[in-house]
């Protein structure tokens, strides 16, 4: 088992403002599994992906990853942990924008000392970036950015890939071939996804499916 978490709680204010998000979530995750969490918008989808992605850490309960208790490390080992066992792709892309693709792509690989040019070069030829390799993100399409995101992501071989609706910003066409490149390669090279989403349509093309709302897993 790749992941597991077991009664994950999550709350953000102070005092009487204090507003629960997640409440008692458990779920696993094997190792090459696609995992599709679906909800409505401010239902917790994008905390739940934080959490398991080690940008934040639960209030109860208690996350594991490749069978280390992650969720009782400090910010630093979080960090060393995310960086060499996850990749993260988000809607908003975040591609660094003085920084050409090349780089953009070969940044978390090389934060992660997993450089392997030659694993970039694929990646590069298949998501049909070759010929964008010099150009800045602001020159770029929004499906060329989130290319780029995945490439990005993938680049430093992670265990597990978090997808934030990672096609939520692109035309219907466009999200189809994104969504299919993205699993292609993920189920080429068993890593195991996880995506937050809100269409039906793509969380089908997953391996299982859970819905969040209210805080709770259903």
């Amino acid at each position: 088992m790749l992941v597991e978490l077991e009664g994950v709680e999550k709350a953000y204010g102070e005092g009487a403002e204090r507003q629960p998000v997640l409440r008692g979530i458990s779920l696993t995750l094997d190792r090459g599994e696609s995992l599709a969490i679906t909800g409505e918008s401010g239902s917790g989808k994008s905390t739940l992906l934080h959490l398991i992605g080690l940008l934040d850490a639960p209030d109860v309960g208690q996350i594991v990853l490749n069978g280390e208790i992650v969720s009782a490390m400090n910010d630093k080992e979080r960090a060393v942990r995310r960086r060499t066992h996850i990749g993260l792709v988000f809607q908003q892309f975040n591609l660094i924008p003085s920084l050409t693709v090349a780089r953009n792509i070969a940044l978390q690989a090389r934060l992660a000392r997993r450089l392997d040019h030659d694993w970039i070069e694929t990646l590069v030829n298949r998501l049909g970036l070759s010929q964008f390799q010099s150009r800045y993100p602001e020159q770029l399409s929004g499906g060329q950015q989130q290319r780029v995101a995945i490439a990005r992501a993938l680049a430093a071989r992670p265990e597990l890939i978090l997808a934030d609706e990672p096609t939520g910003n692109l035309d219907e066409e466009t999200s189809a071939d994104v969504l299919a490149l993205l699993l292609e390669l993920c189920q080429n090279t068993s890593i195991a996804l996880i995506m937050a989403t809100h269409s039906m349509q793509a969380a089908d093309r997953l391996s299982r499916r859970v819905h969040l709302s209210h805080g709770r897993l259903s």
